[in-house]
């Protein structure tokens, strides 16, 4: 399928999580606490069936289901993408062990997962973290090894209050990339502890302390000292549909503004008849339509198994979240002093649109993924040596 056309049963399928995020997530979202887990508004995306596509769906749909929802209820779509991020590594790498115990309470919404990869000095550079996993002589397991984890995460969405953590641990002091584990650790697990961080945020963001806890080589998802490619083929995943949650935001953002200038009057006529007005709303219909259709074509090579994933991602990603920057801030200027009121729905998409460019590789982050892929896919001159 071309990535630039969908197919009338995507176009369907996309209409109708819009009216579902506005008539049935909407409402229930608007009684969440700020800053908490909405188990409430998990239950219901279970209920529709939202969650558990998360394990069935390919990246293309991914990035559909998230536009759609970010369009009428950016905190369904939170909800659902933290719960798909910090359970698709069980899904893609876990035991039939770890999958039967989590992925159905994940699906049905009674079980918070959280993806734990960030440090304070080890956010954007991933490969430097320091979280230590020293080896446990006397652990079990089920191949008889063990370790305990000590250190800290931070800026972990869903923290503390998840129920379970993918934590990607050093297993290999000195080595890099390779030498880094990941494991599925019960928020239970002694010597765990959370804190909640006061964030710009929906949702929780926190901290977690890990003093000596212990795992086994049953909490092992993927092998040992191979848990960096666990982590960047999850964020391969999910970083076109970063892409596609920025892309919803920045449609409501025109589509709140097409109705706004067309209906306000100023200096004798509406304000739409204002060309530097009319060439604004241009120019963001402009960048969102190509955002979209960045975002939809890596997520397709993604689901193709197309070469250049990562470059494909990493693009979406950074011209999607700051296309939406861009149209959020547009769209604000131009509706004036009322979209800075409290309830509004700029106000609001006003203070959900900063953090994607930050999340998941910051957009300093994007550029250098995509100037590396770039050189590593360009061939020497000729007569010089490689």
């Amino acid at each position: 399928m071309p990535a630039f056309s969908l197919e009338p049963e995507q176009q369907a399928w996309c209409a109708e999580l819009r009216t579902l995020a506005a008539q049935r997530l909407r409402p229930v979202a608007e009684k969440g606490e700020p800053g908490r887990v909405d188990r409430a508004l998990l239950a219901e995306l279970g209920r529709l069936g939202l969650l558990e596509r998360l394990f069935t769906s390919g990246a293309l749909d991914l990035c559909l289901m998230r536009e759609s929802l970010a369009h009428g209820c950016t905190e369904a779509e939170t909800a659902l993408a933290l719960q798909g991020l910090g359970a698709h590594p069980v899904h893609a790498h876990g035991t039939p062990a770890q999958r039967a115990r989590w992925l159905p309470a994940v699906a049905d919404g009674s079980a918070v997962a959280a993806f734990a990869l960030s440090e304070r000095a080890a956010g954007s550079d991933a490969a430097a973290l320091t979280l230590r996993a020293d080896p446990d002589p006397s652990a079990g397991g089920g191949a008889g090894r063990g370790w305990r984890l000590t250190g800290e995460k931070c800026w972990i969405s869903n923290a503390p209050e998840a129920d379970f953590y993918t934590v990607f641990a050093r297993t290999a002091p000195g080595a890099g990339s390779r030498g880094i584990t990941a494991f599925l650790v019960p928020a239970d697990r002694p010597g765990l502890t959370g804190s909640a961080l006061d964030m710009l945020s929906p949702h929780p963001i926190g901290a977690l302390a890990f003093d000596g806890v212990p795992v086994t080589a049953d909490d092992v998802l993927g092998e040992a000292d191979r848990g960096f490619r666990v982590a960047m083929g999850t964020l391969n995943l999910f970083r076109p549909s970063v892409g596609a949650f920025a892309v919803g935001m920045a449609q409501a953002a025109l589509e709140a503004t097409l109705a706004h200038t067309a209906r306000r009057d100023a200096f004798g006529g509406k304000l739409s008849d204002l060309q530097t007005v009319a060439h604004q709303v241009a120019e963001m219909a402009l960048r969102t339509e190509a955002a979209r259709l960045m975002v939809y074509a890596a997520a397709t090579a993604y689901d193709d198994g197309a070469p250049g994933v990562p470059r494909r991602a990493a693009m979406a990603k950074l011209l999607a979240t700051e296309t939406a920057q861009y149209v959020v801030d547009t769209a604000v200027q131009l509706h004036g002093a009322r979209a800075l009121r409290r309830g509004h729905l700029l106000e609001h998409l006003y203070r959900e649109v900063r953090a994607p460019r930050i999340y998941e590789g910051a957009s300093e982050v994007q550029r250098g993924i995509i100037a590396k892929e770039l050189y590593a896919e360009t061939p020497p001159p000729a007569g010089e040596a490689p």
